[in-house]
């Protein structure tokens, strides 16, 4: 007797690919976000105030910047772990654990619905 691979059913992958769907325009928003910061679109230069008090702007606005362009990164990141998580919903693997291949508990994916891996496979990376 074969035994079964574990998966979610149709209407959970529904109600995940749902969740995805909403996180990824959630990320995206978020990311036009930052990026617009990140190219200062919304100026609010110091054009018009004393040389002394413009340098130490400049000194922020520069550290301002890295910090913006981090969190860009990171959300990229997040939006591309969140589409791979989609192709996994479409093809019907979403859900099975990388490690053990047991269903990853729908808690977790509920709240991480990214995650690849099951808590007791993140529990033995330590």
């Amino acid at each position: 007797m074969i035994d079964e691979i574990a998966k979610y059913s149709e209407a959970d992958l529904a109600e995940f690919k749902e969740l995805i769907l909403k996180k990824i325009q959630k990320a995206q928003d978020d990311l036009d976000l930052i990026k617009s910061a990140y190219m200062n679109d919304m100026n609010n230069g110091t054009d018009d105030t004393s040389p002394t008090f413009k340098a130490f702007e400049e000194g922020s606005e520069t550290m301002s910047k890295e910090a913006n362009s981090q969190l860009a990164i990171r959300q990229e990141k997040f939006i591309r772990d969140l589409k791979n998580a989609l192709f996994r919903v479409e093809n019907k693997t979403y859900g099975v654990c990388k490690v053990t291949g047991k269903l990853i508990s729908k808690e977790r994916l509920l709240i991480v619905p990214h995650a690849t891996m099951s808590m007791e496979a993140k529990n033995q990376q330590r």
